[in-house]
């Protein structure tokens, strides 16, 4: 079975775009590597995993390069985290992606994919802000991400995808024990947020798609 991750910085985090599909660099060292070695345990020979986040991507550059980062991999299960870039590029340099726009664009990826793979399982993993160092100072603005993350569970049960929550989950948490240990920004993990992102994203797939 082969999965592929696709997305941002979250999802990225620092993979070696030039290795081997399988390497160990090839994951990055965030959620996607901590999901490998749990699926790894079970069997090494039953997976193939391929990280294709990029830093910085909003949903039109997922778009953009849909076909030769998903459909030419040919994937059984495609796991989706997008959405805080589409903020985020509105405050650095008035590039972000409006509600209307991601929406219209994240449901013709689906529509696209869904068209020419159409036995694949997909999970649309929730967008998630927490207040930490990137985002504080802009906390209302970044607050937007929820409307975003309506956006994505309506669009998973349109297109029969799974929807995998993780902002209660990350609220709960960071609490209890504050926000550095899970998202050292209040966007990006650290390996408790990357932990706990699998972990999640492990139950729903264990219990929906890998019976």
């Amino acid at each position: 079975m082969k999965i592929l991750f696709y997305g941002d910085s979250i999802t990225d985090m620092g993979r070696d775009r030039n290795c081997e599909v399988g390497a160990v660099s090839s994951y990055g060292v965030g959620y996607p590597i901590f999901v490998a070695e749990k699926l790894f345990e079970i069997d090494p020979l039953k997976w193939t995993i391929v990280n294709r986040g990029i830093s910085g991507n909003r949903i039109v550059d997922l778009y953009a390069r849909i076909k030769a980062d998903v459909w030419n991999h040919k994937p059984d299960v495609l796991s989706i985290l997008i959405g805080i870039n589409d903020i985020w590029h509105e405050l650095g340099g008035g590039n972000g992606v409006d509600l209307e726009r991601f929406e219209r664009i994240y449901d013709m990826l689906l529509s696209d994919t869904k068209e020419r793979l159409p036995d694949l399982k997909i999970i649309l993993m929730e967008p998630f802000v927490l207040k930490g160092g990137a985002t504080a100072e802009n906390m209302e603005f970044f607050k937007q991400i929820y409307s975003y993350a309506e956006v994505v569970k309506k669009l998973a049960e349109k297109h029969g995808a799974y929807f995998l929550p993780l902002q209660k989950k990350l609220n709960d948490v960071s609490e209890k024990y504050g926000v550095d240990p899970y998202l050292y920004d209040g966007v990006h993990p650290n390996i408790a947020g990357a932990g706990l992102i699998a972990c999640e994203w492990l139950k729903l797939f264990k219990e929906k798609i890998d019976k």
